[in-house]
């Protein structure tokens, strides 16, 4: 889920929230960079790609299991 930067309120306006774009692509760039390195250091352990592939459906899983949660509650 993107980070999303609150502003405090100015003096007779509400408080409005914007995203931080400029921080998404270095997020995106990280995420590929961990995915990287965990998937090495998994290999390098011993796992097995079907092993792998099996971490990473069941965290494709989690992910939607916790999206349809979120939609429940909108």
């Amino acid at each position: 889920m993107p980070h999303v930067a609150t502003q405090a309120p100015h003096a007779g306006s509400p408080q409005t929230e914007t995203a931080a774009p400029a921080a998404l692509p270095n997020r995106e760039k990280a995420l590929r960079i961990l995915s990287k390195s965990i998937y090495k250091e998994l290999r390098q352990n011993g796992y097995a790609p079907k092993q792998i592939v099996a971490l990473a459906t069941e965290l494709i899983s989690l992910v939607t299991s916790d999206i349809k949660e979120d939609s429940r509650l909108d």
